[in-house]
């Protein structure tokens, strides 16, 4: 984990503590509900370390939010028209995987996300991560390769894939160029 955090970085610390403390749970019941180390979350609550993709999944996860949901509370928008500049950014520390928040309101059923995935870098996200969500993948540079319950796909650039019932999934750049994907994801 990184130890460089932004201040969108510092209001996601916040905010995960804020969730945990809503709910009244203690830092080990966090971590039994996600399956993460208690040390971990720790640090990341007190802008000590940065998540990965997968930790912030489980967390958002353990909360019965999705990423997106999360994100959006961290950023507390309120606006239907969101600025490109507006838009926060995120980094996974662990691949360099970089997610743009284009459109995520908690009265709008629908979320739209950017991602840049570097050359020869993966993420794979457990299954309840897509508890809840409907998704759609399009990928507008690059060709990206998803593992989804064990089956294999291969985008091109204009390729789309709609998922199927919430698995595992694995998004993996397997070239030497990056990546750039569109997320479309629905609430259900």
């Amino acid at each position: 984990m990184a130890t460089i955090i932004d201040t969108f970085g510092l209001r996601l610390a916040d905010r995960l503590r804020s969730e945990r403390d809503t709910r009244g749970w203690s830092l080990a019941e966090l971590a039994q509900r996600a399956g993460v180390a208690k040390a971990t979350i720790s640090k990341i609550e007190r802008a000590e370390a940065s998540p990965t993709a997968a930790i912030l999944v489980k967390l958002a996860s353990a909360f019965g939010l999705t990423l997106s949901g999360l994100m959006l509370r961290a950023e507390e928008r309120q606006h239907r028209l969101v600025r490109s500049n507006e838009q926060p950014v995120w980094r996974d520390p662990e691949s360099g995987y970089v997610r743009k928040q284009v459109f995520s309101r908690p009265d709008h059923p629908v979320e739209l996300i950017k991602v840049e995935l570097p050359a020869r870098q993966r993420v794979t996200l457990p299954a309840a991560s897509y508890a809840h969500i409907r998704q759609a993948v399009w990928v507008q540079r690059g060709s990206l390769v998803l593992i989804e319950a064990g089956e294999r796909h291969v985008l091109g650039t204009g390729d789309c894939l709609g998922f199927g019932a919430p698995a595992e999934v694995t998004f993996a750049n397997e070239t030497a160029a990056a990546c750039e994907y569109v997320v479309a994801l629905a609430r259900s």
